[in-house]
């Protein structure tokens, strides 16, 4: 795992920030695409732990994640709780250790911070806590993110400002009524600084999502909502980037289907249920750091 740069919060500056500029390398100037690796390598590494972590679901989340933090997102790492910064809520918290590695590659806090996790009395739990530098809110009981930024947008809106919420989800989580309910009022509302995007890898943990819940027409489904639909390769950062620093179509929110590969980077576990919750052995650790460090830099740029 390669080094990060210690970045302590400081005090709320006045006024606006521009696009993200984090306090250190690596950072918007890095190529994304070797984020991505470093990324999945921390991720490998925190499965590696004596408590295992959500595998697959981080790992499917990857390029999403890295898009987001270094391309798209106005945030600055020095300054956290900036008042005028995007708001990111992970509603599958169950991809918390994929936040972690993004957040420190980033530059929200130190590498040596991820050896905290799963430690007794630590924030870096298996889903997000807001003691976490970057995290907004604590996630992991599913369907609850997506009303949370409906109301985040609309606090926004009353504000009169310009800052943008994001919320990122799980396919299997579309099965909570919550997340329906919530898609409902932002269609409703033409909340249109709202950005919903769904990691579309097929799976949840007791199988596919088509034999489980049924979830197809989905895109169909969303516009029936009153949302904009954009569907793309979730591991295709360029795709990504094009829909998410595109104009929002004025009075309707937005929404990302990213079809993604569940365990994205590790061909022993890809595509497969078993990846959702995995504990590494000191051999499945060294397979997988070997599978990724083999992997073209900028492939999935």
């Amino acid at each position: 795992m390669s080094s990060s740069p210690a970045t302590l919060p400081g005090p709320v500056p006045p006024g606006r920030h521009d696009r993200p500029q984090p306090a250190g390398e690596p950072g918007p100037t890095a190529d994304p695409s070797e984020a991505t690796g470093r990324i999945r390598e921390h991720i490998v590494d925190m499965c590696a732990g004596p408590e295992g972590g959500h595998l697959g679901g981080s790992m499917s989340l990857v390029e999403v994640l890295t898009t987001l933090y270094l391309r798209v997102l106005r945030i600055d790492p020095r300054f956290p709780q900036a008042p005028d910064r995007d708001i990111l809520l992970l509603s599958k918290g169950h991809g918390g250790i994929g936040l972690y590695a993004t957040l420190c590659e980033v530059g929200f806090f130190p590498e040596e911070r991820l050896a905290e996790y799963a430690r007794p009395g630590s924030p870096f739990m298996a889903h997000p806590h807001p003691e976490i530098p970057g995290v907004e809110m604590p996630s992991g009981s599913l369907g609850h993110g997506l009303a949370l930024g409906v109301g985040f947008t609309l606090a926004h809106r009353l504000e009169g400002g310009d800052r943008r919420c994001f919320v990122v989800m799980g396919d299997g989580e579309l099965e909570e009524g919550s997340v329906w309910e919530a898609a409902a009022v932002a269609g409703n509302h033409g909340l249109d600084r709202l950005t919903a995007i769904i990691d579309r890898n097929g799976l949840q943990i007791t199988g596919g999502t088509e034999s489980v819940g049924g979830l197809e027409p989905l895109a169909d489904r969303w516009r029936a909502f009153g949302w904009h639909v954009h569907e793309v390769d979730g591991h295709d950062m360029d795709a990504l980037t094009r829909v998410l620093t595109a104009p929002p179509v004025p009075h309707r929110p937005t929404l990302v289907l990213a079809h993604t590969v569940k365990g994205k980077g590790i061909p022993f576990v890809e595509g497969q249920t078993r990846s959702h919750y995995a504990r590494l052995g000191e051999r499945q650790q060294r397979r997988a750091h070997a599978a990724l460090r083999t992997q073209t830099p900028g492939e999935n740029r």
